[in-house]
């Protein structure tokens, strides 16, 4: 079964982890999101990847051959309402996994029947931990879900 990835691009170029793995010489972090996504995620050929960013399109990634992977540039609209109307078109949505930490995106796809992955998840950034034989296994939380769960204690416990 082949996936279709719709990914919102600045939301992972701007994710701290993403600094880690921009591979040397890379100066566009979009052409080196584009790298990375062929060298790590582009395991299945019959894997597409739709990598969305606000703006209009620079001359770094015009050169580039990107195989499997669309880079769509909003224009005028949002990335996130670009986002929304690719969810939108695909006849089946169970196949697709939409990439972004955007709250509001992630409802959308999510009502649409689509995947949902964090940035820190896309990007790897778990430290995959082996747990002893008998004991149960620590509980993995992303970054994003440890904000959440803080502020939900902040407002509870200092209002």
């Amino acid at each position: 079964m082949s996936l279709q990835y719709i990914i919102d691009g600045y939301n992972i170029t701007n994710h701290p982890g993403f600094a880690k793995q921009i591979p040397k010489g890379f100066s566009d972090s979009r052409s080196a999101l584009i790298r990375l996504i062929k060298t790590k995620k582009s395991s299945s050929p019959h894997n597409r990847f739709w990598v969305v960013f606000d703006g209009y399109p620079g001359e770094s990634l015009d050169n580039q051959d990107k195989g499997n992977i669309m880079v769509i540039f909003s224009r005028r609209e949002s990335a996130d309402e670009r986002i929304k109307k690719l969810v939108e078109l695909i006849p089946h949505p169970g196949n697709v996994v939409v990439v972004s930490d955007d709250k509001e995106i992630k409802f959308f796809a999510r009502s649409c029947r689509a995947k949902v992955e964090s940035a820190e998840d896309f990007l790897a950034l778990k430290d995959k931990v082996s747990h002893k034989p008998g004991e149960p296994p620590e509980a993995e939380i992303s970054y994003t879900q440890k904000h959440k769960i803080n502020e939900e204690l902040r407002k509870i416990w200092l209002s």
